[in-house]
């Protein structure tokens, strides 16, 4: 029994009502309803962990995501990321978070990881880490693929937070699970290409509005493309490491 984590989830279903948000969720039957596995989330927006969440409600089990450490740091939302028992990751050493992971996983946990590592500015599948085939093959458990649309539209990475009462579409589905096998690239590699072709499958069905933000190139709208929203990324990293050598200059 996790009170405080059904608590949460009660208030997020009643904040999803109030935005009139529209779930359409397929393979939660994919959910294995007691064990250890890795979710593989894609990346589109700040919300997509607290609509991954959804399907895993289906067997009546919680996730334990991995969150970058400065989630933690924060006075208001760190407190709540540690009753949970998410996971913190420090991206200058990642070896204590990788291995907390693996330890949840044994225990028969769900951890939710973005091999994406951040938020994918083009709204297309990113390059993959290899984190997630890594852990889920050293504590011997399976991959389940997760893929969200719709979620860039309520609030990402560089537009106004759309929170209100939007009925914004979220589409979710879940994949049948990857037992996982070594090497890790070639696992990480079938990931993003199932990854990839579920995303597709989502879109079919999605009414996309012309030149829209929040729509791919590739479908008419008027996001980045992955090779420029990469390039958008490594200008921004390269500006943050710019400003830390600075600071401690």
């Amino acid at each position: 029994m996790e009170p405080v984590y059904r608590t949460i989830i009660g208030l997020a279903r009643t904040v999803f009502f109030l935005e009139g948000l529209k779930f359409t969720v397929k393979g939660e039957e994919h959910i294995p309803a007691r064990g250890g596995a890795v979710l593989a989330v894609n990346h589109t927006g700040y919300l997509d962990f607290t609509y991954a969440g959804l399907p895993v409600r289906t067997p009546k089990r919680y996730v334990r995501f991995m969150a970058k450490k400065e989630v933690f740091d924060n006075k208001i939302s760190g407190p709540i990321m540690r009753v949970l028992k998410h996971i913190p990751v420090d991206r200058s050493a990642g070896a204590d978070s990788y291995q907390a992971a693996v330890e949840y996983l044994r225990r028969g946990e769900l951890v939710g990881v973005y091999p994406e590592a951040t938020i994918s500015r083009s709204f297309e599948i990113k390059e993959f880490k290899s984190g997630a085939a890594r852990m889920a093959t050293e504590a011997e458990v399976p991959i389940i693929p997760i893929v969200i649309w719709g979620a860039q539209r309520v609030w990402t990475k560089g537009f106004p937070k759309r929170l209100g009462r939007t009925n914004t579409p979220v589409s979710i589905a879940v994949g049948e699970p990857i037992q996982p096998y070594e090497p890790a690239a070639e696992l990480t590699a079938e990931l993003r290409s199932t990854m990839q072709d579920m995303l597709l499958d989502l879109q079919k069905d999605y009414v996309h509005e012309p030149g829209a933000y929040w729509v791919p190139a590739r479908l008419g709208g008027s996001a980045p493309t992955l090779a420029e929203a990469d390039a958008m990324d490594a200008a921004e990293a390269e500006a943050k490491a710019a400003r830390k050598d600075a600071a401690q200059q």
